[in-house]
Parts: C-alpha cells; structure tokens; sequence
C-alpha cells in the first residue's frame, strides 16, 4: 500500500495544523497515513530535527512546514 507519513514534534502547532488539512486527503485517496513524532525515533530525529512537519510521501519529502492539501492530492493520483 502506498503511504504517507507525517513527521511531527510535540507541542507543534503546525503539526496539528498540517495533519488536520492533509488526513482527509489522503484517506479520500486510499492511501495509508501515518504520524511519526520525533520523540518515539531517534533515527528521525536526527534527520528532521526541529524542520517539522515533514509530509513523505512513499518516503520522499514531499513537503515541509507547509503542505498544500490540493497539490497533495495531485500528488496522490
């Protein structure tokens, strides 16, 4: 299944902000979603640092900060 995942750190408002816009997006495309938070992966921690939200898309960053949910559904099809 393809998937996308959402890189978040806690107390980011961003990040709630981001995956309310993005959820529906990707459930109306059929894809898997999930939330990743720093804390629980030290891997990504160290890749993302504080650059979060991060929307990957089948593993390739396809957003950072901002996501626009239209391009993401585009990039969905």
């Amino acid at each position: 299944m393809k998937t996308v995942e959402l890189i978040v750190r806690d107390g980011c408002g961003s990040c709630v902000r981001v995956e309310r816009d993005i959820r529906g997006v990707v459930a109306r495309a059929g894809w898997d979603f999930k939330v990743i938070d720093t804390a629980d992966d030290p891997e990504i921690a160290g890749e993302f640092g504080d650059r979060v939200p991060v929307v990957l898309v089948d593993g390739e960053e396809f957003a950072c900060w901002e996501c626009d949910p239209d391009e993401l559904a585009h990039a969905l099809l």
